[in-house]
């Protein structure tokens, strides 16, 4: 239900809550929102969520939308290793089994859920709704290569957010949705390719950084693509 105050923050809602990211962002928008609704949705919530199964987006949707006026959202989803996927280091061990596990994990569910959630996002005031893409998706910034599976699903990924955000300003012109590369971050999924990188930031140290960069967006940052430190990373 929504409410008729002016100074209300409304709800704030994290889908892929179980992660290493997704778990310490939910941590930090609980310390700082005073109470207001914040809530985390995940494969092991309830109801679970399944990026590969459209009726539980839509559930976790809807059970977020009964905490109010949805004004964050944030999704901290997708993986570079899963069942049936592996970054790929040459064209010779890419495989349909592997991409298509890669977009339906990385863009397809992310599509999904904004797919259910731009219906109850409110049309009036801010509203943040971010995503966390990832630097290797920039196609401007590739120099390495590889992860052809990663890469092109995170590719996807921005230019879905970049749709979005022009849509859903349709909507409601004060609207800001955003991709976020959250940087090199250890979790006890990425430790094994992170090892000792002094750039490696723990996951509440990258979630803290990541609400700073959404608090501070101004008006005209719908549709970008910001790194942690708050710069833009090229498409």
């Amino acid at each position: 239900m929504a409410s008729d105050r002016k100074d209300d923050p409304g709800a704030a809602v994290v889908f892929g809550a179980s992660g290493g990211i997704g778990s310490a962002l939910l941590a930090e928008l609980g310390s700082r929102r005073a109470g207001a609704p914040v809530l985390g949705l995940s494969r092991r919530g309830d109801p679970p969520l399944d990026l590969q199964d459209e009726t539980s987006i839509a559930a976790a949707v809807a059970k977020a939308a009964d905490l109010g006026e949805i004004r964050l959202a944030v999704i901290s989803t997708g993986a570079l290793h899963a069942p049936g996927l592996a970054p790929e280091k040459s064209l010779s061990r890419v495989t349909p089994e592997g991409l298509a596990a890669a977009f339906a994990i990385n863009t397809i569910g992310p599509a999904l859920i904004l797919k259910h959630l731009a219906p109850h996002l409110p049309r009036r005031g801010r509203v943040l709704v971010a995503a966390l893409s990832a630097r290797v998706g920039s196609i401007g910034d590739n120099r390495l290569g590889g992860w052809y599976g990663y890469r092109a699903s995170k590719a996807a990924l921005n230019q879905v957010i970049r749709t979005a955000s022009i849509e859903l300003a349709r909507r409601n012109p004060e609207v800001l949705c955003v991709a976020l590369h959250p940087g090199t971050v250890v979790t006890s999924l990425s430790r094994p390719i992170v090892g000792d990188d002094p750039a490696a930031q723990t996951p509440e140290d990258a979630a803290r950084r990541l609400l700073d960069i959404l608090d501070g967006l101004a008006p005209g940052d719908n549709g970008r693509f910001f790194d942690v430190r708050g710069e833009p990373v090229p498409w």
